[in-house]
């Protein structure tokens, strides 16, 4: 279960980590009560990422514009997704932005911080200063400060940054979470250090031993109701195009029907043969410095966001078979690495994506190795299932980033 921002951030301020002072909004009249100073940034409460980008993020100077804002925001869906809050917050200036998290390993059973020098908008850019930390033992500031040096920083940031990390891994702990992140982290002119924007995942089976994230679990409203409720939607930018960044192509290979922009998926290019498509952030990191690991070049990626998101019958199945098809056009792409992790039901969709996938290139005479990870499944009858396919199986992301190097060598 991913939290909204504004939910993370409650998470945030009960660790002292900082953050900026904020109100929800509700719908725009709220804003004619705001408490704080102009300026301030309206920003969409939607699980799905790439807010900036879709239009879900504006900074406003009065209050004028600040209503006129959230009505636009509020009718602007992202991945399907129209906010039924907004969090309103004080302006920051940052003199630097960094990227940190903390999330699990669901195999090794471990956690993982992560952490990058650059943040914000572009982090999934900038693999090749993504830093890892394994914490494979009971865990101390000393691995806290080991990742600050991996990341380069200097000066009185390595204890600043430092004792952030030290409370996100804390907050990850007491509540039995998946994934803590802070991205950006901003850094002022004075050093001063302070959580721009956040996000939290909780785990299911461990809602039960924290009633107060349980209550955050509510249904998203669907998109008809918001739009009923909100009139119809005014439409927002399309993500801006980046020189190594493609919109995916506008196919379902299932109906070869139209895909609307709100749906579109992101291809971030890079110099390798090995593609990879994964859910989250995190975990998108991760593998990518896994392969790296392992002597192998990422040809590019593909994050397809929360599951959370794929509700609707097929939705999962539809949106990774996308992926597919968008990593491998191109032709560099020896080997197509999947590590999309979920609960067994989304498991099963996975599976039948990447079989589709396959059936669909066996027609047209063109074969491409995968190599998948699955967590807690039937090995035997996945293999059986899959035989006839060129598809590896791996329980590990050593594992799998190991198989895909070696299947292009």
């Amino acid at each position: 279960m991913d939290l909204l921002e504004y939910q993370a951030k409650s998470l945030f301020r009960q660790m002292a980590i900082p953050i900026l002072p904020s109100q929800r909004i509700d719908n725009p009249a709220d804003l004619k009560g705001l408490k704080i100073p102009y300026p301030v940034v309206l920003k969409s409460q939607v699980r799905a990422g790439g807010r900036g980008r879709a239009g879900g993020i504006k900074f406003v100077e009065n209050t004028i514009d600040a209503v006129a804002a959230a009505q636009t925001i509020f009718n602007l869906p992202i991945e399907d997704e129209y906010p039924q809050v907004l969090l309103a917050e004080a302006k920051y200036n940052a003199d630097q932005e960094l990227y940190l998290a903390v999330l699990l390993d669901p195999v090794a059973r471990r956690p993982v911080l992560l952490g990058s020098r650059q943040g914000g908008m572009d982090v999934e850019g900038s693999i090749e200063q993504m830093q890892q930390v394994a914490v494979d033992q009971e865990f101390s500031p000393f691995y806290a400060r080991r990742l600050t040096l991996k990341m380069g920083l200097q000066g009185d940031l390595i204890q600043s940054v430092s004792t952030i990390v030290e409370k996100m891994y804390r907050l990850f702990v007491e509540k039995d979470l998946d994934l803590v992140e802070i991205n950006p982290l901003g850094i002022s002119p004075t050093g001063e250090v302070m959580a721009l924007d956040g996000k939290v995942t909780a785990n299911d089976d461990a809602l039960g031993r924290h009633p107060d994230l349980a209550a955050l679990s509510g249904k998203r409203q669907s998109s008809g109701l918001a739009r009923e409720r909100r009139g119809s939607h005014a439409g927002g930018d399309r993500p801006h195009s980046h020189s190594k960044v493609q919109q995916s192509p506008e196919f379902d290979p299932k109906s070869k029907s139209s895909i609307s922009n709100s749906d579109s998926l992101q291809l971030i290019e890079l110099d390798g043969n090995i593609a990879i498509l994964c859910n989250g952030v995190g975990l998108t990191m991760a593998t990518l410095d896994a392969v790296t690991h392992h002597g192998g070049k990422p040809a590019n990626f593909v994050n397809i966001g929360s599951l959370d998101l794929y509700d609707a019958a097929n939705a999962l199945r539809d949106r990774v078979e996308l992926g597919l098809e968008l990593v491998a056009q191109d032709k560099s792409v020896k080997v197509i690495l999947v590590n999309i992790l979920g609960s067994a039901s989304k498991t099963e969709e996975i599976i039948a994506a990447v079989a589709g996938y396959l059936e669909r290139k066996a027609r047209a005479n063109r074969h491409i190795q995968v190599v998948l990870r699955l967590v807690e499944i039937d090995a035997d009858a996945v293999k059986k299932r899959l035989g006839q396919w060129p598809v590896q199986l791996a329980s590990t992301l050593d594992e799998a980033a190991a198989a895909s190097v070696s299947s292009v060598k």
